[in-house]
């Protein structure tokens, strides 16, 4: 039986079953992003890189200052250690919630569903303050502990780096949830049963088959929480103090309170090459898993 297809002359062409719109109706439909993408994103981008060289004439001077103070290289290795310490938890964490979703049928689907995107409509700032109860010195932790006889004394639990990876993982765990929910929900069940009854065993099972294909969902939703972590500016500052201070809090002082915009640009253009560079590497090491490859 021959095929129909339909076309509209000049716009789309067809091939077998599909069909494809011609070269001069993609560009059409690409322009608008382009120039959204151009004006909110690259422009931004190449000020923020002219500011932190040009001030007004070509200079290193606020690199040196970077290099020079290790107060500075201080702050930005513990913004790096706490967002991948927030990356890991996140994970740890979430992929028996994704797991349990994308096996989960009707009402327990839709529960769980609930509880994982009901955080995304409370805001940031909300969450941080609870953590705040939470924690603080005669916050509810510590009374529990006390009343149980578990401590004589109340914990310093908040203004630590602890409460900060613990306030920020609850805040993004969300972006790490959904991302592995939809790559196990696309895994044919039919794969894990078959090697079930090949022998394998659920853990075997997991491991060789389940875990590798989810690596795609692993990647998109560490590269999300790792790099939200790293720009977080109201959780750290509410939850930590100015003993655990990231670099978003920094160049948020250089710019809001001693107006140093030239090393602030050079702050953010280090934050932003240094998080390119970790992606990268960390995609190339991901790549090399055969689910990763075979999904792609």
């Amino acid at each position: 039986m021959e095929q129909v297809c339909l076309e509209t002359p000049g716009a789309v062409t067809s091939g077998g079953s599909a069909r494809f719109l011609s070269r001069g109706a993609t560009i059409v439909l690409l322009v608008p992003l382009a120039l959204l993408l151009a004006v909110g994103f690259v422009y931004p981008i190449a000020q923020l890189i002219k500011i932190s060289f040009f001030s007004p004439d070509f200079s290193l001077e606020s690199y040196r200052r970077i290099v020079a103070d290790p107060l500075y290289l201080l702050v930005l290795g513990r913004t790096f250690a706490v967002a991948f310490c927030v990356m890991v938890l996140c994970l740890v964490a979430a992929y028996p919630v994704a797991f349990a979703m994308a096996r989960l049928q009707g009402r327990n689907a839709a529960i769980v569903a609930a509880c994982v995107l009901i955080p995304l409509w409370t805001s940031v700032l909300i969450r941080s303050y609870a953590w705040i109860v939470l924690l603080q010195r005669n916050g509810i932790v510590n009374s529990v502990l006390l009343d149980a006889g578990l401590i004589s004394e109340p914990l310093k639990l908040i203004y630590t780096e602890g409460a900060v990876i613990l306030a920020v993982a609850h805040v993004l765990m969300p972006f790490m949830i959904l991302p592995l929910y939809s790559t196990l929900r696309s895994i044919p069940k039919e794969l894990s049963q078959a090697a079930l009854n090949l022998g394998a065993g659920p853990v075997v099972t997991f491991l060789r088959i389940t875990l590798p294909l989810s690596t795609p969902g692993i990647f998109a939703g560490c590269v999300m929480t790792f790099i939200l972590a790293i720009g977080f500016y109201i959780t750290p500052t509410l939850v930590g103090g100015p003993s655990s201070m990231m670099i978003a809090t920094l160049i948020g002082q250089q710019t809001t309170v001693l107006l140093d915009w030239s090393f602030a640009a050079a702050l953010s253009t280090l934050l932003l090459a240094v998080t390119m560079l970790l992606v990268l590497v960390f995609r190339k090491t991901i790549s090399l898993n055969k689910g990763f490859n075979g999904v792609n």
